[in-house]
């Protein structure tokens, strides 16, 4: 199959790429200096990665169920694409009417979504609920002081060809600012992330992550309500500074002395189906930082694991009961200039062609000051609209 690949890289622009001209797949985290020999070898040239959330365990050497997907995977496209303001611009590669054509299509509308998806969790309702309570039992004791918990919904014997039309529907009806798809013979996607991992300018990197969420309101009025219970909720804005202290202490490693800094905190953006808290943190990197160092420094994401990062790798991989593989992992671009900009892959569909098999995974942290109903009425929050948006879900 013609591998396509779909990121949004600026409010107004996305970038295309097609088929595959050289890849990298990375299988074990003794690969470091491979990967950035490819990097290398292919600089000046656009290049899209995805990220498994399991070659983090690897990196804070917490044993993992076996993974089925690549650990990490880059690839430089044939014909690389600019989408901007519904025009066409190619960047690089070998421009062919069928490249185009390919690339044109993806944001056509005439394709149709598969019928009667049953979406089914993993975990039910009163094992998810147990779980938690035991989790908060691990902070009580000092384990840890947050942790993210996932779940995974599934859909069998789905046949499909591509992810196309699932692209088209979560862009349509959830737009986000780093909306992704990617199609290979191996595997799938189509992500409706809101979240940045991180994004490298210059000598600059940002992380931006997400913790404490709101639903959204039926007026203006209670809109507004809902913004500012979010502002001042203790536990929500908890969440979210123990995970900017986390993520500050993972770019001190690669940072320059004293470069590290909080540039927002808390501070509340609004999308289709939610509202959330999200803080800004960067750094100067030191002199001959690598790729491989940044993502060893600060991979997995410290708002999809928890802290200490390494304990709650640990507890997650225990209790939830599912590989993460690519959800909770990253997707996006490496720049020709050596830049790059990483999502968060949630709010995600990932395809399996060999088991016919679509996955979405959701998760919220969890404190000693969490709930588990209404964890559990969160997930439903985040998740709900999308599984919704391509057939029924057992809750």
């Amino acid at each position: 199959m013609l591998e396509r690949a779909i990121f949004r890289n600026s409010e107004d622009s996305f970038l295309i790429g097609i088929g595959c001209e050289a890849a990298f797949h990375q299988e074990s985290s003794r690969q470091w200096n491979e990967l950035d020999a490819f990097i290398e070898q292919h600089k000046n040239r656009t290049l899209f990665t995805i990220i498994n959330y399991q070659l983090g365990s690897d990196i804070l050497n917490v044993s993992h169920k076996p993974n089925v997907l690549p650990l990490l995977q880059i690839w430089v496209p044939k014909s690389t694409y600019l989408l901007q303001n519904d025009r066409y611009f190619f960047l690089e590669g070998k421009d062919s009417h069928a490249h185009f054509e390919a690339a044109r299509q993806l944001f056509q509308t005439d394709t149709q979504l598969p019928e009667n998806i049953q979406w089914k969790a993993k975990t039910d309702h009163e094992t998810y609920l147990q779980r938690v309570n035991k989790l908060k039992e691990h902070i009580q004791f000092g384990d840890i002081y947050e942790i993210n918990f996932c779940q995974l919904f599934e859909a069998s014997g789905i046949e499909l060809e591509n992810m196309q039309p699932f692209f088209q529907t979560l862009w349509k009806n959830n737009p986000t600012p780093f909306t992704a798809l990617a199609e290979t013979e191996n595997w799938m996607l189509a992500s409706a992330s809101p979240e940045r991992f991180i994004r490298k300018v210059g000598n600059q990197l940002i992380s931006q992550p997400i913790k404490g969420t709101a639903p959204r309101g039926k007026t203006i009025t209670e809109e507004r309500e809902l913004i500012r219970n979010l502002e001042i909720n203790p536990k929500e804005r908890a969440e979210n500074i123990m995970i900017v202290d986390l993520v500050r202490n993972d770019l001190s490693q690669i940072a320059t002395k004293g470069s590290v800094r909080v540039d927002e905190l808390c501070a509340v953006y609004t999308f289709p189906t939610v509202h959330q808290l999200i803080s800004t943190i960067s750094c100067e990197l030191k002199k001959n930082i690598r790729f491989s160092d940044i993502l060893k420094a600060v991979f997995p994401m410290g708002s999809m694991t928890g802290a200490p990062k390494k304990a709650a790798v640990e507890l997650s991989e225990y209790y939830e009961g599912f590989s993460r593989e690519f959800y909770s992992g990253s997707f996006g671009v490496i720049y020709p200039n050596g830049d790059f900009d990483l999502n968060v892959l949630i709010r995600t569909i990932v395809y399996n062609p060999q088991l016919k098999q679509l996955s979405c995974g959701v998760g919220g942290a969890i404190t000693i000051l969490s709930d588990a109903e209404a964890e559990y009425e969160e997930c439903r929050t985040k998740v709900g609209k999308i599984l919704a948006l391509f057939g029924t879900c057992q809750w």
